[in-house]
C-alpha cells in the first residue's frame, strides 16, 4: 500500500466517521424534522455513483467509504420516510 492509498484510507474513515453520529443521533430520537429529503436522496445517488466508480478504479477506500455511506444513507432516508 502506498502512501496515497494510505490518505485515501485515511480520508474514507474520517469521512464516513463522521456521517455515522447523525444516523444515531436520528435513530434514537426518531426526529427527522430538520433532515432534507431531497438533500439526502440526492447524496445517496452521488455516493452510489462514487461506488461505482471506486468499483471500476478498484479502489478499497472508495468501495469501503462510499458503501457505508450510501448504506447510513438508505437508513437516514428510511427514518425520514417512517417518522414524516
Amino acid at each position: 500500500m502506498n502512501i496515497f492509498e494510505v490518505l485515501g484510507m485515511l480520508a474514507a474513515i474520517i469521512t464516513t466517521a463522521a456521517f455515522l453520529p447523525q444516523v444515531y443521533k436520528t435513530w434514537k430520537t426518531k426526529d427527522t424534522k430538520a433532515l432534507s429529503l431531497t438533500m439526502y436522496v440526492s447524496f445517496f445517488i452521488g455516493v452510489s455513483l462514487w461506488l461505482v466508480y471506486g468499483f471500476y478504479l478498484n479502489s478499497l477506500p472508495m468501495i469501503l467509504a462510499n458503501g457505508i455511506t450510501a448504506i447510513s444513507t438508505l437508513i437516514l432516508i428510511g427514518l425520514k420516510l417512517k417518522y414524516k
